[in-house]
């Protein structure tokens, strides 16, 4: 039935019947109509099943399962439709957009066509002059009429094509979520920083299939749905989705990560760095002449890279014996690097991507100017959006930066010490003329950072609320684990990286003299150190905790990491999903995970500490405070 004029002039343009005004207002923008909107309403109208119009086009609204959704959501459009038509002051057609024709009563005497009756009289091998005397004597002149619905859904068809012209516009990178999206869910988008189509679509290919798990309330159906919509309107968007959201991070291969992000000039990876011919270092304007070059290298990201070879002991070793045979390794083929050549990495690709993107300039024709200029700009790198992101993101995410944004004066100055190493080396190999680092006024002076390490290490208080805290903390998987790597951080200091890589394997109880010895790979080096005889008795109830045996040189352990995942989650978090419940107990972990969970440790130890100034130190504290040890965790 046609709805009441009062009822028209009460339906709100801006968002579907169900959200409340609160949430309403915190829509920056009407929704819009898009095609995907008229191809499900012309089902609706003719009466036919929506289920496969619903799943094809409006699948982001939610399941069709949901009938009070789905009966919500017809009526939101409906209302669409007729505010558009009357904003183009066709209010007839407002009208009957709203009216349902399936309500409609036919109850008049249909008229049928002649074939239909034909059909029914059983006159089908009659001729057609014959077929016509018949109906004539049923129904004289009358000519067969369309039946009431049937007349008012040929109009609405006609409307819906004449309202499609009028309000369709494809959705924009930059059009606002809540522009196209079903207001609940463009809410919660909004709320964790997605307010744009384009930042949304980043999201999702930077992350991955579990690109939604930190939103509140868009679940993995949810997020499932959204990806749908933004592969379904690439083409006005602009933006690809890739494949690599599909599937779990677990079971994507590095191949089809290596696709994620395309070579290019910008700010990328270096292996995906597209650098220009000019720019590239042939012909630098700091460039020794190639035929006394010590290395074999003709662009800066060549030597770059053998200056990266070089920072392993034996390799430099070899390359001092042999100066002339220090080979590069071509630039698109990622070595196996270790801590120290990750951090002294990071710096350079920081540095080679400002001078390429800012400077317009060779990393061989940078002088004293632009090495002033960077230390600057690493005060603050602007513009952020470009050049900071969040941390831990993976390079092949395009959500990958170099910074997470400004750097302290220590940082500055590592990053300013590594890079004069960087041309110290290259101008040793008679690569480059000159170093311009030599001589310039670093951000803090080596008395103060010296002085600020010394202070880097807790105190006998610190260590009591640690141990206090530690024989607080319940009896689950996570903490045994958290207690085995203080306790090995402690009497080894090793480096997060280097503790997480430990296996089983790296023990060996030395017969004759009764004492346990680990061997671990330090900044490259293999070195032997000694482990107390406690750490081995807690280590041995740990393993036999996680479903290993308590020998940690049974050869059933053969192979297990140090430590492991935590194994307790079906019970600590039974709401999570299958794939986390099932852990090997034989797995590590990354870096990141032991690093979190110290940081939250000293959060919590914070917390706990009476003192002001206590609290303080233990909450800027970080993983690196426990290798300066002053006592031990009893």
């Amino acid at each position: 039935m046609p709805v009441s004029p009062s009822r028209a002039r009460t339906v709100s343009n801006n968002a579907a019947p169900r959200l409340s005004p609160a949430a309403q207002a915190q829509l920056p923008t009407a929704r819009r109509l898009h095609i995907g909107h008229f191809a499900f309403m012309r089902a609706v109208v003719q009466g036919l099943d929506t289920r496969d119009s619903w799943n094809r086009y409006l699948r982001v609204e939610g399941e069709h399962d949901d009938i009070r959704n789905v009966k919500r959501t017809i009526q939101w459009i409906r209302d669409e439709f007729a505010a558009a038509a009357r904003r183009s002051e066709r209010h007839g057609i407002a009208r009957l957009i709203r009216i349902d024709a399936n309500n409609i009563d036919d109850a008049a005497e249909k008229i049928p066509s002649l074939e239909e009756f034909a059909f029914e009289q059983g006159l089908e091998d009659f001729s057609e002059a014959e077929q016509l005397e018949y109906f004539k004597t049923r129904y004289g002149s009358s000519r067969p009429q369309q039946s009431r619905r049937r007349r008012l859904i040929e109009r609405q068809l006609e409307a819906l094509r004449w309202l499609e012209a009028l309000a369709v516009q494809p959705p924009q990178p930059d059009d606002h979520v809540g522009t196209w999206l079903n207001p609940d869910l463009a809410i919660h988008l909004e709320k964790a920083g997605l307010t744009t189509l384009r930042m949304l679509a980043q999201r999702v290919n930077g992350v991955g299939y579990r690109w939604a798990a930190s939103i509140r309330a868009v679940g993995l159906g949810k997020s499932e749905r959204i990806v749908s919509w933004l592969r379904a309107h690439e083409a006005t968007l602009g933006i690809a989705i890739g494949d690599h959201v599909l599937k779990r991070r677990s079971r994507l291969a590095n191949a089809e990560l290596a696709t994620v992000i395309r070579p290019a000039t910008a700010i990328v990876p270096l292996e995906k760095l597209i650098i220009p011919p000019d720019l590239d270092g042939r012909n630098g304007a700091n460039r020794m002449p190639q035929s006394i070059c010590r290395i074999v290298a003709t662009r800066d990201l060549e030597a770059l890279y053998a200056w990266l070879h070089a920072k392993q002991k034996t390799q430099a070793t070899d390359a001092q014996a042999h100066p002339t045979q220090a080979a590069a390794l071509p630039p698109r083929q990622p070595i196996a690097l270790n801590h120290t050549q990750r951090a002294y990495l990071k710096e350079a690709e920081r540095f080679m991507l400002w001078a390429l993107i800012e400077r317009k300039k060779a990393l061989s024709s940078m002088d004293r100017e632009d090495c002033h200029a960077y230390l600057d700009f690493l005060a603050n790198p602007t513009p952020a959006e470009l050049w900071c992101g969040a941390r831990g993101r993976e390079k092949w995410s395009p959500l990958w930066r170099p910074f997470e944004g400004p750097l302290s004066d220590s940082a500055r100055r590592h990053a300013a010490t590594v890079l004069k190493s960087l041309y110290t080396f290259l101008t040793e190999q008679f690569y480059l003329k000159t170093n311009p680092w030599t001589g310039l006024q670093l951000p803090r002076s080596a008395t103060a950072n010296a002085g600020r390490n010394s202070e880097r290490r807790l105190s006998a208080e610190q260590w009591r609320i640690l141990r206090e805290c530690l024989r607080s903390l319940p009896d689950s998987s996570a903490n045994q684990r958290l207690q085995i790597a203080l306790r090995l951080i402690e009497v080894t200091s090793l480096r997060l990286s280097e503790i997480v890589a430990l296996r089983v394997d790296d023990l060996s109880l030395v017969s004759t003299e009764g004492t346990w010895r680990l061997r671990a790979t330090v900044s490259g080096q293999p070195k032997s150190m000694p482990i107390p005889q406690d750490v081995i008795t807690d280590l041995s109830a740990y393993l036999l905790a996680r479903g290993l045996h308590a020998d940690p040189l049974h050869p059933a352990n053969q192979g297990a990491c140090l430590l492991g995942k935590a194994i307790d989650i079906e019970q600590r978090a039974p709401w999570s999903s299958t794939h986390r419940k099932t852990v090997n107990p034989r797995d590590g972990i990354a870096p990141g995970t032991l690093y979190d969970q110290i940081k939250a440790f000293f959060i919590d130890c914070a917390h706990a500490a009476e003192d002001k100034a206590v609290a303080k130190t233990l909450a800027a504290a970080s993983t690196g405070w426990l290798r300066h040890a002053a006592v031990q965790i009893a």
